[in-house]
């Protein structure tokens, strides 16, 4: 294409493309929502915004509560008779990885940061397998509500998180984390204490 060509194309292009921003913004999350939700066992309410491609593997048992929200390349696996469970107004961020084999849930209005992984297996080892054929052990995990997890944090089996915490960026958790605690580090370490929020029914009797 010549130089003097280009821009007499470009030109009406990027009118057209701006003056469709919003509609094909629409059809792409329209597109993305009916994707996951022909992945999963379970229905996806129609609150849940899906800003790009979710991979689903493994048995599909994940459910997504209303309002949620979930960018592009996330990654959802279970297995076995474990479940993925996301409460009301969950934010999962890009790259955000959940690894269930025994279960994982996630309370109402937390946030998840970017490339964060959730996993609740480890490999195991046994005389005479290779590590691929040793198996795993798996312990569930918990989030509590309104929990905010940075940026590249690594949650291990086992770990509950109560409502209210902060978990600060790139910490790997190890080991429980209380209610309204602020923790990082490697392993993570509270740092500070903060008021959880309150709970949906004593704001309901307030």
């Amino acid at each position: 294409m010549s130089s003097s060509l280009k821009p007499l194309l470009v030109a009406p292009l990027r009118v057209g493309l701006r003056l469709t921003a919003g509609v094909r913004e629409s059809l792409s999350r329209l597109y993305f929502h009916a994707l996951l939700a022909a992945q999963l066992k379970r229905d996806l309410p129609a609150s849940v915004v899906v800003t790009g491609r979710v991979e689903v593997h493994g048995t599909g048992h994940v459910s997504v509560g209303c309002d949620s929200l979930l960018y592009p390349g996330v990654y959802l696996e279970t297995q076995g008779s474990a479940a993925i469970r996301f409460g009301e107004g969950v934010v999962l961020s890009r790259g955000v990885h959940v690894v269930a084999m025994a279960g994982v849930t996630v309370g109402e209005g937390s946030m998840v940061g970017e490339y964060t992984s959730i996993r609740d297996a480890n490999h195991g080892r046994a005389e005479g397998l290779t590590l691929r054929d040793a198996g795993h052990t798996a312990k569930p995990i918990a989030i509590g509500r309104q929990v905010w997890v940075g940026r590249g944090v690594t949650i291990l089996g086992g770990v509950t998180v109560g409502d209210g915490a902060t978990i600060g960026a790139n910490a790997v958790v190890t080991r429980d984390v209380a209610a309204g605690a602020v923790v990082g580090g490697v392993p993570a370490v509270e740092l500070r204490r903060e008021t959880p929020p309150p709970s949906p029914s004593s704001v309901a009797r307030g």
